[in-house]
């Protein structure tokens, strides 16, 4: 019998030819020493399972059945058909109100919503998020939510947000029911339909959200039978390193020659993502106020 330890967790193999001098010495200070009983079986630990007790929430409830994910699903898109498809911004939960990415993304959604005339859709939680809520709301436009349990890296203490209405947003469990309710709220079925990805500065969860849409828009499996506007928002050359990965892919032929930025249209200000919608649609947009302006005058 021999054993090997993986990084936390203890798993055993069972060896006929391993001599007694090779067997490893278990004290009885060793848990895993009160598990055995010679003559029988040693049957193995899973690593995962042991892994995930060290490292589970007391808040985490393990999934039991599909059916809890598709609950999850049918009430997003119910949520969805009630308050109508929109803009979805995808962006960083940490970034404190007081950040010039903070009040840039307020402003953007504001005159977003005005522009497009529609329904303001994020991940509901703190950050990023919570700027283009409140945007959106000055703008006295729809807004809703699809949270998520976890935020910012901790459990949040609470699954209701601090000011929206329940019948507002919900709270999912899951990350892949956020993932679907976020993409349904932003297709395109009709020409009447104005929809848009934005997505600003963020981190791992972000960049996971922009790259499984974009994939959906490059295999033409997002579901939408009308072109969706991807917008990728470079505050103070946020994703600049970003693209230089890209172009590195590009060399090294993992990806096409433009065929990443045939996807998304990058843009420096809000002045860029605004002009960009307004052609994107053919509506009328003639703002040309520095940021900074505007700025002072929503602030004060």
């Amino acid at each position: 019998m021999g054993f090997s330890m993986l990084g936390s967790s203890w798993s055993f193999r069972l060896s006929p030819n391993m001599s007694p001098s090779e067997t490893p010495k278990l004290t009885e200070r060793d848990p895993i020493f009160l598990k055995m009983r010679f003559g029988h079986p040693i049957r193995a630990l899973k690593n995962r399972a042991l892994k995930c007790r060290s490292v589970m929430s007391e808040d985490f409830v393990e999934r039991s059945s599909p059916s809890e994910v598709k609950k999850e699903l049918e009430i997003c898109f119910d949520l969805i058909r009630r308050l109508g498809r929109g803009i979805v911004y995808l962006g960083s939960a940490r970034v404190p109100p007081n950040h010039s990415h903070y009040l840039q993304a307020q402003e953007l959604s504001r005159d977003a919503a005005n522009l497009l005339d529609c329904t303001t859709w994020s991940g509901a939680g703190p950050g990023l998020m919570d700027a283009v809520t409140k945007g959106a709301l000055e703008a006295e436009k729809p807004v809703g939510g699809i949270k998520i349990e976890k935020e910012a890296g901790e459990w949040t203490a609470s699954k209701f947000h601090p000011y929206l209405p329940p019948q507002k947003y919900h709270t999912c469990r899951f990350f892949s029911a956020r993932k679907h309710g976020l993409v349904d709220a932003a297709i395109r079925n009709n020409v009447s339909d104005r929809t848009a990805v934005i997505a600003l500065p963020g981190g791992i969860g972000t960049l996971d959200e922009m790259f499984e849409i974009l994939a959906l828009i490059q295999l033409k499996r997002i579901g939408s039978v009308l072109p969706v506007p991807f917008i990728v928002m470079n505050y103070d050359s946020f994703y600049s390193k970003l693209f230089e990965f890209i172009e590195s892919c590009e060399n090294l032929g993992t990806v096409s020659k433009g065929e990443v930025s045939a996807l998304w249209k990058v843009c420096n200000n809000n002045f860029e993502a605004l002009t960009y919608l307004a052609e994107f649609y053919e509506l009328p947009y003639a703002s040309t106020k520095p940021e900074t302006e505007l700025r002072k005058t929503a602030h004060g």
